[in-house]
């Protein structure tokens, strides 16, 4: 090598070595209301009280709003990473805590007040709150568990001053209150782009709820790609209204997506009613909604009752579980609502997935396109997702090969709060979802079941989510669940737990039948039940443990045929 190759090498290194000379702004929460209030200050917040009656807002006042509650915070004593529990519906006093606490420098812990009281306590112990804002509506929930709290030293109940509720709450204070002991307007604290934002508790079947706290970072790199226009696709020229609840995995994210773009926001409260949501859609002029497969089954109901087109409605976004196949097609050909499948988790900010087609599908027929949109979609950048076998080997995306389901990426948790570090990821640094699914080549990831409740027949895998989505699609069936049933000859065979629309007349029989050419004889459930509800988690998820442990002997001794 000659002096004047290793020069030219040396120049090169230092080239490579020099960083990029851009400013470097932190990446905070405050810094999405401080736009949504200079950019989108008019657009309008409409909140619907524990009262059921409306209010409204722009983001100028919640920004307002929330800089003043970050310094009665401040006032009060608090300090940087101390943890305030909200227990509150979808409302605009939600979202200035959202905000007001997370850009003070504080952890927001949105408590899901459907947990049983024992797993409140556990949580709100856990992680050490300092103050918990509540509405109205769960009063009785807070002072139940109230000195079972360890660390709470306020209770702050959302509204005006009540002397009847003070009476029974000695120390409560009241929202309106607590806000005046701020300035108006103060100036946000520094805060570090990886200092903890926000905290929330898993609602697992089993054992106690494990705690994800998400940064700063996290969450705006999140509201960035959840925002474009192949993930929920959101802009100011939107009305969205979030009917996953905000104590649920940030509603997805709604709150700080709406604020990045300056989109009109409507937040229904606890009236999650079909018949609510649909006035509310009506109303507003809602262009996109977002929540879980049973809240559309009642706006459905109700829009047939109230003769409504729900001509605003654009999208509707489903998540949570699958969208049952003829819930798509109602929406889509009865109402032009374009339906998007999603796929998260707590742990994952939620977006893991979202399902947009691509350029390529459009010469596909209508009945091509909706089978791809029936999947889970695809990662959007910022994460990635692979599945692996048994012996935790990648296992091929053909769409055929399914397996254990794994993502990493910029908003996927490292480890669980309070849990010694390095336990929660797998060797590989990936996180193991606990869904079996298959990924095809261009990236489409269906989910085939949940690992724990994926059913092997002779040695053959049947998924309940498959067979699921047939019973729903049934005209008499209202909600579906299959879990496994012990088999002397099988091991174990699918059986399916109905619950019919009100007055419908459908036999056991009948109702198999409609699975007829639809899967595999093999696949058919043995039996079918009828049932009058589904047992379910502080999330809407049905508890199959619960069914299994009560249904899972229907089959010993008789044989299918």
């Amino acid at each position: 090598m000659t002096p004047d190759t290793r020069v030219n090498q040396l120049q090169k290194r230092q080239e490579i070595n020099v960083l990029g000379q851009m400013m470097n702004m932190e990446l905070t929460v405050n810094s999405l209301i401080d736009h949504a209030a200079r950019y989108h200050g008019d657009a309008e917040i409409v909140s619907i009280g524990t009262d059921g009656n409306p209010s409204r807002s722009d983001w100028a006042t919640v920004s307002e709003r929330s800089r003043q509650l970050a310094s009665a915070l401040r006032t009060a004593g608090y300090v940087q990473g101390d943890r305030c529990a909200t227990i509150c519906w979808n409302n605009v006093g939600h979202l200035e805590c959202y905000l007001g606490i997370s850009g003070g420098g504080m952890v927001c812990h949105t408590i899901n007040p459907r947990l049983f009281p024992e797993q409140l306590v556990y949580v709100i112990n856990n992680a050490q709150d300092k103050v918990i804002f509540f509405d109205k509506t769960f009063l009785p929930i807070v002072s139940n568990i109230r000195d079972r709290l360890e660390t709470v030293e306020k209770f702050v109940l959302m509204s005006e001053p009540d002397e009847e509720i003070a009476v029974q709450f000695p120390g409560l204070l009241f929202y309106e209150e607590f806000l005046q002991r701020g300035t108006p307007n103060a100036n946000w604290p520094e805060i570090a782009e990886n200092q903890a934002s926000s905290l929330c508790y898993t609602s697992g079947t089993t054992g106690n709820p494990k705690g994800v706290l998400y940064s700063h970072r996290s969450t705006v790199l999140h509201a960035l790609v959840a925002a474009q226009p192949d993930a929920l696709n959101l802009s100011a020229r939107d009305v969205v209204m979030p009917v996953v609840p905000m104590f649920h995995v940030n509603a997805w994210g709604v709150p700080y997506i709406t604020a990045m773009v300056g989109a009109k926001l409507v937040l229904p409260g606890p009236g999650l009613d079909g018949q609510s949501l649909v006035k509310l859609i009506d109303s507003e002029s809602v262009t996109i909604a977002l929540g879980v497969p049973t809240i559309w089954q009642g706006l459905l109901s109700a829009l047939d009752e109230l003769g409504s087109s729900a001509q605003s409605l654009k999208r509707t976004v489903i998540g949570g579980s699958a969208c049952p196949p003829s819930m798509m097609s109602e929406f889509r050909g009865k109402y032009g609502v374009e339906v998007v499948h999603a796929w998260g988790m707590t742990e994952t900010s939620p977006i893991g997935t979202v399902n947009a087609l691509l350029s390529k599908h459009n010469t596909l027929s209508e009945e091509g396109r909706n089978k791809i949109r029936e999947s889970q979609g695809r990662p959007p950048y910022g994460v990635q997702l692979k599945i692996v076998g048994e012996d935790g080997h990648q296992l091929p995306e053909d769409g055929i090969a399914q397996g254990n389901l794994r993502i990493r990426g910029h908003w996927v948790v490292a480890d669980y709060f309070g849990v010694e570090p390095n336990q929660t990821l797998e060797e590989d640094g990936w996180f193991e979802t606990g869904d079996v699914a298959s990924i095809n080549d261009d990236g489409f990831m269906t989910i085939r079941d949940r690992s724990k409740d994926i059913i092997k027949s002779g040695g053959e895998w049947i998924s309940t989510v498959e067979l699921e989505g047939i019973a729903m699609g049934h005209s008499a069936i209202n909600e579906a669940a299959v879990v496994a049933a012990s088999h002397d000859k099988w091991d174990e065979r699918p059986i399916l737990l109905a619950v019919k629309i009100p007055d419908a007349n459908i036999t056991e029989e009948e109702l198999l039948a409609h699975y007829q050419g639809k899967v595999a004889k093999w696949q058919i459930p043995d039996r079918a039940i009828f049932v009058e509800g589904l047992p379910r988690n502080a999330t809407g998820k049905v508890l199959k443990n619960k069914l299994r442990s009560e249904y899972g002997e229907v089959l010993v001794n008789k044989p299918a045929s």
